[in-house]
């Protein structure tokens, strides 16, 4: 079932990379390079800091393909985003919970302890996009706009107490998603935000 997720979830993170890359009028190749980073960037960031030799992608070619191809079919794709916005709001939701809970099954299975694998699932789930914000010379957005890092956050605890209760696994990842995904979706209907720091330098400092 999360291998079937997975590839949505990079297939919809591509072709948002692919995007962002647009709207810098990058080439063909910028266009695959950030697809390629948004999707598969926050694993490899993952298994990195984790020391999770090889690199999950390395040892997976397709996922090099279905990224680096649902980039380039955006191109083609484009003009109908905009009828697409809605969908790619809720496949993107549906990303940022599936990399979360597999980035904490890594972490799991790798014996860390509980707050390094909260951390694994939300540096799966959101890294991605903030490489490609940088690539693409833009604040990223994970850290200003409507909940979404503590959407992972929410996701990677409510995981691991499941877990820790003894509940299935198949119960487990079902309450995740269910919890992530409404929370995205609110989110983003009604814009909802942590609070803001705002600071302004007085002319005395």
């Amino acid at each position: 079932m999360l291998t079937s997720v997975y590839i949505i979830a990079i297939t919809a993170e591509s072709m948002s990379g692919a995007l962002a890359a647009g709207r810098r009028n990058m080439d063909f190749f910028g266009v695959a390079v950030i697809a390629f980073l948004t999707a598969l960037g926050g694993g490899t960031v993952r298994d990195i800091l984790l020391g999770n030799f090889p690199i999950t992608w390395t040892q997976h070619p397709l996922y090099i393909y279905i990224t680096i191809g649902g980039g380039l079919a955006t191109i083609v794709l484009a003009r109908f985003m905009r009828h697409l916005h809605q969908l790619f709001l809720v496949l993107d939701a549906i990303g940022l919970v599936a990399f979360t809970v597999i980035g904490c099954n890594v972490a799991l299975r790798l014996g860390y302890d509980t707050v390094v694998v909260v951390m694994a699932g939300i540096i799966t789930g959101i890294f991605g996009g903030i490489i490609r914000d940088i690539m693409c010379n833009r604040m990223p957005q994970v850290l200003r706009h409507e909940l979404y890092a503590s959407v992972s956050l929410v996701v990677a605890l409510l995981y691991l107490v499941l877990l820790d209760h003894g509940i299935s696994e198949s119960v487990t990842l079902l309450a995740a998603f269910s919890v992530g995904l409404l929370l995205r979706m609110a989110a983003i209907r009604w814009k909802l935000s942590l609070p803001v720091f705002s600071y302004a330098k007085s002319h005395w400092d």
